[in-house]
């Protein structure tokens, strides 16, 4: 058997925050998973439903066979403190606060291997591991709350009750045994709170500790690769990429602190809240210019412009409406769907002569239909 005490501190060394190890068993939350997953509450998200990944969550001897532990460990990644008129300003558009720096997947899985391979060459014996940061099929919260890092909150968020909820999570599954294993504390402090549930946007908590990832701000603008439901759009504000709402208003979050981690913290004010203007107007190039490297590189330019369409008309400022024009000619149907909208929200009944003429040329069905029922609606 390892120790455990080693294992830690050489994590520690490493830069991670936070670090527990709990044996490699199914999560105690599997049986919720699985209802949440029979609800659809994973929206497009299939592979969350995939039989495979399924069995995996079941038995982790499925990832990797003979696993005897899991260490779970935390990288903080609370960073500027930007002032509110910036954040709630309606010309910008709204990034959430892991996403200001560099992809934080390139930083912790290094170290992860690391840390892996330290572990063996320390032991002195052959070992076998498998590295995640949120790629992986585990519960990695529940995981995490076995590991004593913290509690689940009401908005299903893991807390720590010293440094809130901003931090990364990475697991390392080792065939390795420990000597101690870490224990989990109580499964929650909210109490009474229900500050994340009242302040969601979207109403995406239907009843605490459980999120409909469907209306969930983070999910449309990220995992959702398709047309956002009309409904939600009025809601998102000026998010363009996640959302922060839940986690800003918790109490706990007062005892986050800024990391040291520099590759977190914001290169300028574009990576935190950027002009829709500036973002209506990205093409394949600028886009990768100005976003290769960090988390929101993922989604790709489509859907981030398409988001900042959302947001441009929840501004309503004429000011966008000479991009969201140009963005009708776009060659994604995505994002010809959500400019018009857009225009619409900004202009009201003046766009109607503009969007009638636009469907003269519109060959794609679903644009099609959505300035028809724009056009119809009056909205």
């Amino acid at each position: 058997m390892f120790s455990s005490a080693d294992l830690k501190t050489r994590a520690l060394e490493l830069g991670f925050n936070l670090v527990g190890i709990t044996p490699a068993q199914p999560s105690p939350y599997l049986d919720s998973y699985f209802r949440w997953v029979e609800a659809g509450m994973q929206g497009t998200m299939g592979y969350m439903a995939r039989p495979d990944r399924q069995d995996r969550r079941r038995d982790l001897n499925v990832i990797l066979p003979g696993v005897q532990s899991l260490v779970v460990v935390g990288l903080d990644y609370a960073s500027a403190a930007i002032p509110d008129d910036v954040l709630h300003d309606p010309s910008r558009g709204r990034i959430a606060a892991y996403a200001w720096g560099l992809d934080y997947h390139d930083i912790l899985t290094p170290r992860l291997e690391a840390l892996a391979n330290w572990l063996q060459t320390a032991s002195g014996q052959q070992t076998n591991h498998r590295v995640y940061v949120d790629t992986g099929p585990l519960l990695e919260r529940s995981h995490a709350y076995q590991a004593g890092l913290g509690f689940t909150g009401k908005n299903t968020m893991l807390i720590h009750p010293r440094r809130g909820s901003t931090f990364f999570l990475g697991e390392i599954l080792t065939d390795l045994e420990f000597d101690t294993y870490d224990s989990p504390g109580k499964a929650t402090l909210c109490g009474t709170c229900t500050r994340c549930l009242n302040a969601c946007p979207t109403n995406a908590f239907p009843r605490p500790n459980v999120l409909d990832a469907r209306r969930c701000i983070s999910y449309l603008t990220i995992e959702h690769k398709s047309s956002i439901d009309t409904a939600l759009r009025p809601l998102m504000g000026n998010w363009v990429y996640g959302c922060d709402v839940c986690q800003d208003v918790c109490p706990f979050q007062r005892f986050a602190s800024p990391t040291h981690e520099v590759a977190f913290y914001p290169p300028n004010l574009d990576h935190i809240a950027p002009k829709l203007v500036d973002l209506l107007a990205l093409d394949d190039a600028t886009f990768h210019q100005r976003y290769y490297g960090s988390p929101i590189y993922r989604i790709k330019r489509e859907r981030l412009v398409r988001n900042a369409c959302v947001a441009a008309g929840n501004w309503g400022h004429t000011d966008a409406v000479l991009p969201l024009k140009h963005l009708l000619s776009d060659p994604s149907p995505l994002i010809r769907t959500h400019a018009a909208w857009s225009l619409r929200q900004i202009m009201g009944d003046d766009s109607r002569d503009f969007l009638q003429a636009h469907l003269l040329h519109e060959t794609d069905s679903p644009v099609r239909e959505e300035i028809q029922s724009l056009l119809e609606s009056g909205s």
